[in-house]
């Protein structure tokens, strides 16, 4: 997919980068994601469940943002050695809320399923921009006994 815009890292455990605002975002924002983990020691371990928060926060800047056509939105990771953290900036001031979903409705859940899978999550502004940046925190993989 193209339009996508890459940051140079501030560190070796930091990625952004900026992605079209589209639908097609969430699965190269997954494979992004995959690609920074694979290349940093222990990061398989926030693999699986990362990809699927990342593209919860995604979709929810593609479908919920009502902002004028053109505007991208920015993903952002970082992996400290207790966490990754995610980060999706879109340029809709508004905050997420978590919606209530029927049992057969098709979507609806995206920030329950961050709430419950991440250790914390959250809104805040752009700082210097416009917009708002939702982040969640994703704690390693447990291992189970065999």
């Amino acid at each position: 997919m193209s339009g996508t815009l890459e940051s140079p890292p501030a560190t070796a455990g930091e990625h952004s980068c900026w992605l079209p605002r589209h639908r097609k975002s969430a699965s190269r924002a997954r494979k992004l994601l995959r690609d920074f983990l694979a290349g940093l020691d222990g990061g398989e371990q926030y693999a699986e469940t990362g990809e699927l928060l990342l593209s919860e926060l995604v979709a929810n800047a593609v479908e919920h943002a009502a902002v004028p056509p053109g505007r991208l939105i920015q993903i952002r990771f970082e992996l400290s050695p207790a966490a990754l953290r995610i980060e999706v900036h879109d340029a809709n001031t508004g905050h997420p809320r978590a919606g209530s979903a029927d049992e057969d409705d098709e979507s609806g859940r995206g920030l329950w399923l961050v709430d419950q899978l991440s250790t914390a999550w959250g809104c805040h502004p752009r700082p210097g921009g416009i917009g708002k940046a939702v982040w969640c925190l994703v704690g390693p993989a447990r291992r189970t006994s065999s």
